[in-house]
């Protein structure tokens, strides 16, 4: 299959790569050219522009920051709508709210197009394995046409209701996570005076109620941070975890609702990115509250 990209930052990349591996075709778009090398290199064509991308594909997969560079992307000058979107299926893959996409997806049908989105869980590893999690939201016909494509990315490809439905799913599965850095940290607090081995608490969490699946798969750079060493690549920072909890918070009111536990994990997030840590790796935060800690 012919497919696009728009949109090859980490995970972007990794999802490219992956694609190629398994057979398709690959074009691809950025709006910084430079990170669009590594792709190239290995094969795939590069488009001038995002509508270019779009003549030349059948199916296209954006994975961006947020609504305003979905904006910017489908809409702005030479924009992928621009394109001939005719018969075309966009996979819209980033973590931004529900109403964003259903937004998206009827302007690509004014445009004899479809959308899904499909958000997905795990980060880079995963996403260059083809091991990711997709929350999967869209028309069953629309979900049919890129089924194999997903289940190429996927471990599980989880439908889960109509266009924005994913977007929904995937910051419910965000939510936890969040919230679990800070409280993680907070733990650690508790524990500080004892001067344990950090890959020693991290083996002690793990086994235990206190220590959730991340711990399995980010446990070790959490340990590295806690001894003041590189945590390695970053796979989710901080600066994006804010942005996706500012997008819960607003989502839970507009049910109706309210976050408070989110709201304080924020506060706490944001603290970090004035002090310059917006961009590290989330799983360095349980370190930074750790080390606020007066020892014994």
């Amino acid at each position: 299959m012919r497919i696009g990209i728009a949109g090859t930052g980490r995970m972007g990349a990794a999802m490219g790569l992956r694609l190629m591996e398994v057979g398709h075709e690959l074009t691809v778009w950025n709006r910084t050219p430079g990170k669009t090398e590594e792709l190239a290199a290995a094969g795939a064509n590069v488009a001038a522009t995002p509508a270019a991308l779009v003549d030349d594909v059948e199916v296209i997969i954006t994975m961006l920051t947020d609504d305003q560079s979905i904006s910017e992307l489908y809409h702005g000058p030479q924009g992928l709508l621009s394109g001939n979107a005719k018969g075309k299926l966009f996979i819209e893959m980033s973590t931004v709210r529900p109403e964003v996409e259903r937004a998206l997806a009827g302007k690509i049908r004014q445009k004899g197009g479809s959308l899904v989105d499909c958000p997905v869980g795990g980060s880079v590893e995963p996403a260059r394995a083809g091991k990711l999690f997709g929350f999967v939201g869209g028309a069953d016909a629309d979900v049919a046409r890129v089924k194999q494509v997903l289940e190429q990315l996927c471990r599980r490809v989880e439908h889960v209701g109509p266009v924005g439905a994913g977007a929904s799913m995937k910051l419910a599965i965000n939510l936890p996570l969040m919230v679990y850095w800070q409280a993680f940290g907070e733990a650690l607090a508790l524990v500080a005076p004892l001067k344990l081995d950090p890959d020693r608490l991290i083996s002690i969490f793990s086994e235990t109620s206190g220590g959730p699946n991340v711990l399995k798969f980010r446990g070790a750079a959490a340990a590295a941070a806690m001894k003041g060493k590189d945590s390695g690549p970053v796979t989710f920072d901080v600066r994006l975890a804010c942005k996706d909890l500012r997008m819960m918070i607003a989502e839970a009111r507009s049910l109706g609702t309210d976050a408070p536990v989110s709201q304080s994990a924020l506060n706490s997030f944001e603290e970090a990115v004035k002090e310059g840590r917006g961009d590290a790796d989330g799983a360095a935060l349980p370190a930074r509250w750790m080390k606020r800690v007066k020892t014994r």
